[in-house]
């Protein structure tokens, strides 16, 4: 219960102290970036995951996609994407989402394989999403189970971004607005085909970049605290 109280660096040092040598030891051992870190000195990886459904201790990590964002600009040569093998048969209802199927599935990587690259991409380093409920969720429920270990990481989610623009226009928020693809064109950012790991990814860092220029003249000064969720 304490945790939820604790800043993410004294959750990093606390789990870390528990954690024997391994693949959550090595990713516990980054310090994380310091919270006045200029933007422009910040590594930001945008990380999108697609699931089976939205409930980490019932269903599972089908693919994940990500990018990196380096002095507040994307670099497309540091795009990722893995299909995930699950051992459930997929829903329909998901597989019409995602378009992964039980046989599109099959040809991943398990989660053991893919999940420690992933955690070395990570490592040090402030995760981007869009909806921190799943990333988060996910990723722990995992690394528990794996490792015996929490998954802990400073965070910057585009939706708590857009609550809080919301808020401080005192506009009211309707069902769907805080949605990547509703907020895109807010932005004049283009459309992408939707639920696909790694464009949802590209789309999250551009909305965050968006966002980002629409707080600040030279966003790359901002401090990284500033986005970050709390």
């Amino acid at each position: 219960m304490l945790e939820r109280f604790l800043s993410k660096e004294s959750q990093r040092k606390r789990a870390l102290a528990k954690t024997g040598p391994g693949v959550m030891q090595d990713f516990l051992s980054a310090p994380h970036v310091e919270k006045n870190t200029r933007c422009s000195e910040a590594e930001i990886v945008s990380l999108d995951l697609e699931t089976t459904g939205l409930d980490p201790a019932k269903h599972s990590i089908l693919s994940y996609g990500l990018v990196q964002i380096d002095n507040m600009t994307i670099r497309l040569d540091s795009t990722r994407h893995e299909v995930i093998s699950v051992v459930e048969d997929i829903p329909e209802a998901s597989a019409v989402i995602h378009q992964i199927t039980d046989d599109r599935s099959a040809a991943g990587s398990p989660l053991e394989a893919v999940l420690p690259d992933l955690l070395r991409m990570l490592a040090g380093k402030v995760m981007l999403v869009h909806y921190a409920g799943i990333e988060q969720n996910f990723l722990d429920a995992a690394c528990r189970r794996l490792y015996g270990a929490p998954f802990v990481i400073p965070t910057i989610d585009t939706l708590i971004l857009a609550q809080r623009r919301f808020e401080r226009r005192n506009h009211t928020i309707q069902i769907g607005d805080l949605r990547l693809f509703n907020l895109r064109p807010r932005y004049n950012l283009p459309m992408y085909k939707a639920h696909n790991a790694l464009s949802d990814a590209v789309a999250t860092a551009e909305l965050f970049l968006a966002m980002a220029a629409e707080t600040a003249p030279r966003p790359e000064n901002c401090t990284i605290d500033q986005f970050l969720r709390h």
